[in-house]
């Protein structure tokens, strides 16, 4: 009989199996024991008899694998799965996302073509908390606690557990799942073990990086003192060239089908609609009743990435006596990424003279035409370098003071941290154009999409000039100093096992700062013919051969390339020297030209989390009708103050220059505000698992998780628009007293362990979530700006002139109160003490929203016996009242993420020989609510399948060969709006193949 008491999986419990112990490197695997079956706490009465002695038989590889994962889903409490290494230093996947997706319930997003971020039950990358070693880890993302898995290494991994349901015990924020990465520990597997990896990686996606670019891994672990000491050391070095082809639409305008842009009365007439019904040249134009979307412009994209990743551990372990163990353990990881690419586009000017339409209700263009002559043809070249690092030290002593009482102390002290890593800031791009284009066609019929382009003449180097410029340089950190002091009493009290108790304090310091030096020379600074022995002839032709349009004859592949700093070097040599207009900023950088960023931040926001916790758990056990029934029932309480401090724009005063002008006055300097909140919860749980047969397992949970807001939402600063009207004006601010998102969450799952290494289950979810995060609108005295128009001249001017006219009322304050104090010439302004203050209509953060997400979730896991094959399929299927209304232009709540998910993989393992062949899909999804430049509309990312294999060979007992190849058919990403047919992106990047040697000590 099996223990169900997630505690004692740290021990190791071994049950009667079919041949097979658990092994130290294996980490689980089962071990037959003859006739015992007293190890597990739930035990039947011991027999006296010795047990037979069985010698173990040690497995590695996939069945090990899965063997281990078997055992952490069926051993546990609550709904748990796992993917757990297949051998020292060799995880499934050279990417821990990547290994991730093939559990039930997980979808991942990719960055690059690698997994990057986790979404779990509809739940997006802000809704899980992920865990190292069992510790809160932190993330340099600045506004986002989402926690990106490209930055460590799989090799230093020994599993990741992923709890769906909610612990006691487990640090909060995550509502959707808490994934718990697990790295090797000496003393869990005594004696020496060490291994060395050499691989080499080919992204055949690159255009300027080197073809093959290395991967050096190396892990030593060894145990001394008769295994009272060990110490273990992990080390990793990856470089990777990738590159990456992408097709954008900047974003897409949408309008009544009756809104028009001829301003003649035919219909309601705005900026950026069609020509109205009966044009001839509007085919089958969207009516009343109708949406109809416009792009805002057509651009091509050609990246180079270079990606260098160390990873680094230490860990050391101490047991003197074998009641008391110590764990010291420090993890690095550093993560450098340079981007640099070349792009050219063209904007619409929102004057449509020819369009070809889908049919409604949500329109798209087919074909879309602007004539307009000496319009820019826009070219450009740009950086970006950033720097990541994370640190994290931790102490760890587990104590067992007597037979039924254990005590464990942890503190860690973690730090993830963002800097640029280039001269140019974290983020540059400088622009050209040339001014010939007359006509711009855009086709739509396919998610690429083709710009075709009317020039004057032919493209021409003469014809280039430098325009605007774009310098960004951004900095954030996260601080994470947790201390937890637990414990497990084991009792004897009906049927109440053991008591899990235990407090947390927690502090979490995040910051995110950054300014922007931007010149919106877009009309052009220097002269034609001036740089143009600095540009390279450049096509496009075949970059985008994965789309069934990238080979669209009228396409406009033809553009220019060339080296940002050059330009840069020649264009300040052109401003100096007055053959080029100097544009003036308010910061023109440090380098004072304005082609540089600023190490004067603009933004700068400052955060603290204090939370404290207390928690227990009774761990219980009986019998229902002679089946074992185990359960848990626990409550955790939170305490939680945040303070927010973020630099915000000072304002001296409030001028009134003329009818309908009326200006906030920025100060020199800008100022910290500060603003606080404080919340806490109250999260119980409860798990039943009932063992129906000896292979037949039942389970029920219910139970509250929680999130919290991101840091942008609880940010402590406010801005003001900076022009106002006479009744005050606009803003927004941060707001740190939001609640956390609160889940309670139901959960029903039916499980088959027919074998060692083969099960089947099926599960149900149910999230009620209440406390999402909406807008709202108040009104406030921001900064007591006394306001010319809130006092008595106002007042008097109405009074006189019987008008509520703000020009009429203006010109009588002038010319009648010019001795009045804040009356100067053609100013008026506000004096403190006479005019009340302006009012500011401010958008507000706020908890608003509920919401209820329910699912499926299918598994099956098969090894045929032994004779090496078999398979894992499983689905998700997931629902939700969180969708986003397409029909819709105005504001509102939907949940990113949510999506249908399945993975198939078939694999063999025998005679030294392994291979895996694994399929990852997922359904469209929302990523976002919002579109680049155009602020409102959705984001949907289209679905995607990949197709991944690999294989490995063992030579010996100690040499390993192996080959893996990712995405192998070549598969293209496409992100649109609200039809398939506006897209927003479409991304070609290519199949990426690793091979190497790996040697086992």
């Amino acid at each position: 009989m099996r223990s169900n008491n997630p505690n004692n999986r740290e021990l190791e419990v071994q049950r009667i199996g079919t041949g097979f112990a658990k092994s130290p490197i294996a980490a689980g695997i089962s071990v037959a024991l003859g006739l015992f079956a007293a190890a597990p706490a739930f035990a039947q009465d011991a027999d006296t008899e010795e047990p037979e002695q069985i010698e173990e038989v040690y497995v590695t590889g996939i069945r090990a694998s899965l063997q281990s994962s078997q055992d952490t889903k069926r051993d546990s409490s609550g709904i748990v799965d796992a993917i757990t290494a297949e051998d020292i230093g060799k995880f499934p996947d050279t990417n821990l996302a990547e290994s991730l997706q093939r559990i039930t319930g997980v979808s991942i997003d990719r960055s690059r073509g690698e997994g990057s971020k986790v979404t779990v039950r509809g739940f997006g990358p802000d809704y899980n908390l992920v865990l190292l070693n069992g510790r809160q880890m932190p993330t340099a993302s600045g506004t986002s606690r989402s926690f990106d898995f490209g930055n460590l290494a799989s090799e230093g991994v020994s599993s990741v557990e992923v709890y769906k349901t909610g612990k006691a015990h487990t640090p909060t924020g995550g509502i959707g799942a808490t994934l718990n990465i697990r790295t090797t520990r000496p003393l869990e597997n005594p004696g020496l073990n060490a291994t060395v990896g050499l691989k080499g990686v080919h992204d055949t996606s690159t255009h300027d990086g080197d073809s093959l670019t290395p991967e050096i891994s190396g892990l030593f672990s060894n145990t001394f003192a008769d295994d009272t000491i060990g110490v273990a050391l992990t080390a990793v070095h990856q470089v990777r060239d990738s590159g990456a082809n992408t097709a954008s639409v900047g974003g897409w305008r949408t309008f009544d089908g009756a809104v028009d842009n001829c301003w003649c009365g035919a219909g309601p007439s705005e900026w950026g609609g069609i020509p109205p019904q009966g044009d001839p040249n509007q085919v089958n134009r969207p009516g009343p009743g109708d949406l109809y979307s416009v792009p805002q412009n057509i651009g091509y994209e050609f990246a180079d990435y270079h990606r260098v990743r160390n990873n680094g551990q230490l860990t050391l372990q101490w047991e003197p006596i074998a009641d008391l163990r110590a764990t010291l353990d420090y993890t690095y990881s550093e993560v450098e990424l340079e981007r640099t690419y070349s792009n050219y586009s063209a904007w619409f000017n929102f004057g449509a003279q020819e369009t070809v339409w889908t049919d409604g209700p949500q329109a798209s263009p087919l074909v879309y035409t602007e004539n307009l002559a000496g319009s820019d043809f826009a070219m450009g070249a740009g950086t970006d370098a950033w720097r990541t690092e994370n640190n994290s030290i931790g102490l760890n002593v587990d104590w067992s003071l007597t037979d039924s009482l254990t005590l464990n102390f942890d503190y860690h002290d973690s730090s993830a941290e963002y800097e640029p890593n280039s001269k140019w800031g974290d983020s540059a791009l400088v622009s050209m154009a040339s001014f010939t284009r007359d006509r711009t066609t855009g086709y739509f019929g396919d998610e690429f999409p083709v710009l075709e382009l009317g020039l004057s003449r032919p493209l021409n180097k003469d014809d280039m000039i430098v325009t605007g410029s774009v310098f960004t340089n951004n900095v954030s950190k996260m601080d994470i100093e947790q201390t937890t002091l637990g414990g497990n009493w084991e009792l004897d009290f009906g049927i109440v096992e053991s008591l899990d108790f235990g407090v947390q304090l927690t502090e979490v310091n995040n910051r995110s700062a950054g300014s922007v030096v931007q010149r919106d020379a877009w009309g052009g600074v220097t002269q034609p013919g001036a740089i143009s022995d600095l540009l390279t002839d450049a096509n496009a032709a075949g970059e985008f051969d994965q789309f069934d349009a990238g080979n669209d004859s009228r396409l406009q592949t033809d553009y220019y390339t060339w080296d940002m700093e050059e330009i840069i070097k020649r264009t300040e040599e052109l401003m100096a020297s007055g053959q080029a207009t100097t544009w003036q900023l308010a910061d023109m950088g440090d380098c004072g030209t304005g082609f540089c960023p600023s190490s004067n931040f603009t933004s700068d926001r400052r955060t603290t989390e204090e939370s404290s916790a207390i928690y227990v758990q009774a761990n219980m056990a009986t019998e229902l009708s002679g089946m074992p029934v185990y359960m848990n029932l626990g409550v955790r309480y939170e305490k939680t103050d945040v303070s927010s401090q973020a630099l915000s724009p000072a304002y001296t005063s409030i001028e009134w220059v003329s009818g309908n002008e009326i200006y906030a006055i920025l100060a020199p300097d800008a100022q910290f505000t500060e603003l606080s909140g404080s919340y806490d919860v109250l999260l119980p749980n409860f798990d039943f698992n009932i063992e129906l047969t000896d292979d037949l397992v039942a389970r029920a949970s219910i139970g509250k998780t929680m999130s919290r807001p991101d840091y942008g939402s609880i940010q402590g600063g406010q801005t003001i628009g900076s022009l106002l009207r006479v009744d005050g004006g606009n803003g927004n601010r941060g707001n740190p007293n939001l609640k956390p998102l609160e889940s309670l969450n139901f959960d029903l799952s039916l499980e088959w362990y027919y074998d060692d290494a083969s099960y089947a289950s099926v599960g149900y979810f149910k999230k009620d979530v209440k406390n999402f995060i909406g807008t709202d609108f108040v009104e406030e005295t921001t900064f007591n700006l006394a306001h010319p128009a809130n006092g008595p001249l106002y007042q008097q001017a109405v009074q006189a002139t019987g008008s509520s006219d703000s020009g009429t009322i203006y010109n009588y304050i002038i010319n009648n109160f010019q001795n009045e104090p804040g009356v100067n010439g053609t100013v008026i302004t506000g004096v403190d003490g006479r005019d009340g203050a302006a009012v500011f209509e401010l958008a507000v953060p706020v908890n608003q929203e509920d919401a209820t997400l329910d699912g499926w979730e299918l598994a099956w896991q098969h090894a045929f016996g032994e004779s090496g094959f078999g398979f894992i399929v499983n689905a998700t299927i997931v629902d939700g009242d969180v969708e986003y209304d397409n029909f819709n232009t105005g504001g509102q709540f939907a949940l990113t993420g949510l999506s249908d998910s399945a993975n198939f993989i078939a694999f063999y393992e025998d005679f030294g020989f392994s291979t895996r062949v694994a399929y990852n899909w997922r359904d469209d999804f929302l990523a976002g609510t919002g579109q680049v430049n155009v602020g409102a509309g959705p984001t949907y990312v289209a679905a995607y399948g990949q197709w991944d294999l690999n294989a490995s060979y063992e030579i010996g007992e100690h040499f390993n060969v192996f080959v893996e190849a990712l995405n192998v058919t070549n598969e293209t990403t496409h992100v649109y709006g609200r039809d398939t047919m506006q897209t927003l992106f479409a991304s070609q990047l290519g199949p990426r193949y690793n091979f190497g040697v790996r040697y086992k000590f």
